[in-house]
């Protein structure tokens, strides 16, 4: 086990405090909620409106010794995963390596955007403000959520990407974390000038791990390995691992119609014959060209040599300017979608070959390697020649951060699109490193966990996000009533960072609390917040999912953020919003009842429906039968009940004569331990048949125990 000494962590806290007196005239400001270590008020400089003012030293120093050093044992390497720190892991039937993500609850954070913030005044987000500091989100700052993430019951942590990516096609003013330029380097953006030079990134991040850890929360990570930045540093070793055009046909290069098949039309055996008809398809393929190494080996050797020579150079600049080439931008897998290119990412060349079901339209034609709906689509589109050295370089990218960091989990993007022997590679090896280490499958059909699961991830991202927000149209009565049936657990959320904001939907604010409380209780799901939504924010991060066309406008003009995305431009959570602390604390409440029932409420066999009159009753019940008290006659019912009706106080009879039946459960007495409109009391307004009468305000949670 490594020592203090060894501890990137307590290197960080010993670097801050020699710093201190370096930051005793700076008025830095941070959101009073990144206070929830207990900052003493005689270090506050000053406050105003949501904000305190401190020597930033001071600040994250004292995060780190007061609040996450309590817990230290300095016997331990926190930069481990925790099933290896604890070494609890078991086996057992039906537990699969890294089931834990189901009791979890999880936060996703993007280090840039999360912990953004305009510390000197300025009125803008800048590299280097006027303290000498960086205002975008840093691995070091983002420690300081770290208590509030503690508070509102978080037990696992979900980044989105945090590797070096490529600014050359970027979108936005800074780019997509997705347009991935290394797997294995950590974006230099997300490294603190607080620790000068005695710090790595990599460092820095080892540090947030640890400190996460000691916590007892858990921290996975993003893996996109289907795709790449078109200036992959990987291009300059392997260029064949991509697919090339000549840059003059980029102003012509779009996916190919495909007349005879609808919009957004999935490729299938069945159609293959369609798609090699297409003459626009013909005249796509044939824009593509060999490698440059093979269109132009002098040249290309040229520009290897002096790349090599002087790793300045930018060899994607030469490749372009001297053989004339470019990456083929990468476009979705489904026929006739309206989406344009992407031009920040190509795909990686997965096979060395066509696909066997379509070399009967392209053998001995002498076509260069191309993108296609077939190529992208590999799960199912199979060529005959692995890439092995490719596969081997994508399957080793877990345990590299495994190895250098200690995280305990990942998510596969465009998992559903990898050939299965690719994604069991994937899977495989890092849980020879760590048994129990969890994976999460882009899989957003809740018809797909039966295979995830076979597939051995844990669980998939599912439906939710847009069924919950369809409040008036029931559709969140069927994800929490149905989701106990899904083969794979799902997440419990209305918002990712795809889709649009839950505060900006209709219903707002009260719709938001409500589905935050009550995903906390979803049977065989996983709760799950994106970052911004503790504070009600209403700007997206990204238009992927379920957007409308203006869904980027959510802000008033005058904002500064107005017409801003995080995922591709400098963005600031407004962390001052005067509801802050509204669901942060209620999350602090609810999360501790979770905590105190969790494997009752893990457990899908101890869940019950509760009905009302009628199915069109505007209101949700989820009873569980707690564990070890089935059969007792009182206190041995949790029940969860929900006004969906968002704007009119209500009065709703429950029959509770299923639960009771299965439960044993003879009490006439209900104890209210949440209400965010009343306090804790006994009820007893059953009538003479058993049931509960409740009354609610619009959109009210309502747990009781029975």
């Amino acid at each position: 086990m490594s020592r203090t000494k060894g501890s990137s962590l307590v290197k960080l806290m010993n670097k801050l405090r020699k710093k201190i007196d370096e930051g005793k005239d700076l008025n830095y400001a941070v959101p009073d909620l990144w206070n929830c270590f207990g900052y003493p008020e005689e270090q506050i400089l000053t406050t105003k409106e949501g904000l305190l003012y401190v020597n930033p030293y001071h600040f994250y120093y004292s995060c780190i010794q007061d609040y996450i050093m309590k817990n230290y044992d300095k016997k331990l390497n926190y930069a481990q995963s925790l099933s290896l720190l604890t070494d609890n892991f078991k086996v057992k039937y039906g537990y699969l390596g890294g089931d834990w993500i189901k009791e979890s609850t999880i936060y996703s954070m993007h280090i840039r955007t999360s912990t953004s913030w305009d510390h000197d005044d300025s009125g803008k987000l800048e590299e280097e403000d006027k303290f000498g500091l960086k205002d975008t989100g840093t691995f070091v700052k983002s420690i300081a959520l770290l208590p509030l993430l503690k508070k509102m019951g978080i037990t696992a942590i979900y980044l989105l990407p945090i590797s070096t990516y490529s600014t050359k096609f970027k979108k936005g003013e800074l780019g997509s974390p997705y347009s991935v330029k290394n797997y294995f380097k950590l974006d230099s953006n997300l490294k603190d000038p607080m620790t000068d030079d005695d710090l790595t990134v990599e460092e820095e991040f080892r540090a947030f791990v640890e400190a996460a850890h000691i916590l007892g929360i858990r921290v996975m990570i993003d893996l996109i390995p289907r795709t790449a930045s078109r200036d992959s540093d990987l291009i300059l070793e392997h260029p064949d691992w991509f697919y090339w055009i000549k840059k003059d046909d980029l102003q012509y290069y779009k996916p190919p119609t495909v007349e005879g098949l609808p919009p957004a039309e999935k490729p299938t055996f069945e159609n293959i014959h369609l798609i090699y008809r297409s003459p626009e398809v013909w005249e796509h393929i044939r824009r593509f060209c060999p490698s440059p190494d093979v269109y132009a080996p002098e040249k290309w050797k040229s520009i290897k040599e002096r790349c090599k020579k002087d790793p300045s150079l930018d060899f994607f600049d030469l490749i372009e300017e001297e053989i004339g080439l470019t990456t083929a931008p990468a476009f979705a897998d489904c026929i006739n979608d309206p989406q344009p290119p992407w031009t920040d990412v190509t795909y990686v060349k997965l096979y060395l070959d066509d696909p066997v079901a379509s070399q009967k339209y392209t053998a001995g034609k002498g076509l260069a390697p191309y993108i296609l709906f077939d190529t992208i689509k590999n799960n199912m589109f199979k060529g005959q020649r692995r890439n092995e050295e490719l596969w081997n370089t994508l399957a080793d990218i877990i345990p590299y951060y495994q190895e250098q960091f200690g995280i305990d989990g990942a998510r596969l993007d465009m998992g559903h699109a990898l050939p299965s022997e690719l994604v069991e590679m994937i899977l495989d090896r890092p849980r020879k490193l760590d048994r129990d280490f969890a994976f999460i499958a882009e899989e957003l059909q809740t018809e797909a966990g039966e295979e995830a699961r076979k597939n051995s991830y844990n669980m998939i991202i599912g439906f939710g996000w847009w069924l919950q927000p369809r409040i008036s149209k029931f559709k969140t009565h069927e994800f929490m009533y149905e989701a106990v049936n899904y083969k794979a657990p799902v997440f419990a959320c209305a918002e990712t960072a795809d889709t649009p904001r839950l505060a900006a939907r209709d219903g707002g604010k009260v719709l938001s609390k409500f589905l935050t409380i009550m995903n906390h209780f979803v049977p065989n799901a996983v709760p799950f917040i994106n970052s911004g939504l503790e504070i009600y924010e209403t700007q997206p991060m990204n238009t992927g999912l379920d957007c409308k066309p203006d869904e980027r406008l959510r802000l008033p003009k005058d904002d500064p953020y107005y017409d801003k995305l995080a995922f591709f431009d400098k963005y600031q959570l407004h962390w001052t919003n005067p509801d802050r602390w509204d669901l942060p604390d209620t999350l602090e409440i609810v999360s501790n009842i979770r905590r105190q029932y969790l494997k009752t409420i893990a457990n899908p066999e101890n869940f019950v429906p509760v009905h009302f009159e009628s199915p069109k009753v505007p209101a949700i019940g989820l009873a569980w039968m707690i564990d070890g008290r089935r059969w007792k006659t009182h206190d041995n019912v949790l029940l969860v009940v929900g006004n969906t009706d968002l704007d009119n106080e209500r009065e709703y009879v429950l029959y509770l004569e299923n639960i009771r039946r299965q439960s044993g459960n003879a009490s006439r007495k209900a104890w209210l331990m949440y209400s965010p409109y009343e306090w804790n009391h006994d009820i007893y307004d059953f009538d003479d048949h058993w049931n509960l009468h409740l009354k609610f305000k619009p959109g009210e949670v309502k747990i009781l125990l029975i």
